[in-house]
């Protein structure tokens, strides 16, 4: 156990830690509304346009990497949505044109910034040595305002999430919802790729979501359970991943896809 904890005397630990505990609060609160609005993929695609973003960042030297992911990210989070809404278009429609123009995009810029000697990995699959306290505090604020805003407007998030139709009878500005929705969505992602890496930090908003639905208890139930394993997930998947010398992302999403097998034989034997 002492071993365990002698981990917290390397200070991008602690810095780590801190990050990937603040994204496991966030991820699964925003993911559980994307789920439910059959969204699962927006992380995804929300995560191949980040890589835009950084990109575009690198290549210019105008700004940070993960500021450039945010700014890319909340504008394509807002003209997904413009475009679902006025083109009339479905929404895995929506995300697969996203998708694929941002990969399209990214490619090109990362060739375009080979020249700049960066490690494009660590932005794919994570890497808890370039989290620093800048990032640390930027994630601890985020969340803060992200936990504050899903308790006060929780009923017009959920009613928005589950029923369009329902929502705007009852008053709500489903847009404004939606766009609060997928602004979070894009900002969780963006600050995630420094912990869990582009490519998998789409899995952290949705693994532990369906593996709290395995349990079957209510909306509010599941969100709290989701945000647990995905805790559990981070925690135990960066202490391993320091031990075993493995990329942070890959082995968090590694240990919540574990959680979600167990969760389904809980699931049958109850």
């Amino acid at each position: 156990m002492s071993e365990i904890f002698s981990i917290f005397q390397y200070d991008f630990m602690i810095r780590a830690m801190i990050a990937g505990i603040c994204i496991a609060v966030i991820a699964p609160v925003i993911g559980i509304f994307l789920v439910v609005r059959r969204y699962a993929v927006m992380a995804d695609t929300l995560a191949h346009v980040s890589l835009v973003g950084i990109a575009a960042a690198i290549l210019t030297g105008a700004f940070a990497p993960v500021t450039g992911a945010i700014i890319v990210s909340l504008i394509a989070s807002v003209g997904i949505e413009e475009v679902r809404t006025r083109q009339k278009l479905y929404g895995e429609s929506v995300l697969a044109l996203f998708l694929s123009g941002s990969l399209a995009i990214a490619v090109i810029l990362v060739g375009l910034a080979r020249g700049k000697n960066v490690n494009f990995s660590q932005y794919l699959f994570g890497s808890i040595t370039t989290v620093n306290w800048h990032n640390v505090i930027l994630m601890l604020v985020f969340t803060i305002i992200v936990i504050a805003v899903t308790v006060v407007s929780y009923r017009r998030l959920f009613l928005t999430a589950f029923d369009e139709e329902l929502a705007k009878a009852g008053g709500i500005n489903i847009k404004t919802y939606n766009i609060l929705s997928l602004s979070f969505a894009a900002i969780t992602v963006s600050l995630a790729t420094q912990v869990v890496g582009a490519l998998l930090v789409g899995a952290l908003m949705v693994i532990p979501t369906l593996t709290a639905m395995q349990l079957k208890r209510n909306f509010r139930q599941t969100m709290i359970l989701a945000a647990l394993f995905a805790f559990l997930s981070v925690v135990i998947g960066l202490v391993a991943s320091f031990y075993l010398n493995l990329a942070s992302g890959a082995t968090i999403v590694i240990v919540a896809l574990i959680l979600f097998i167990i969760s389904i034989f809980i699931s049958k034997s109850s």
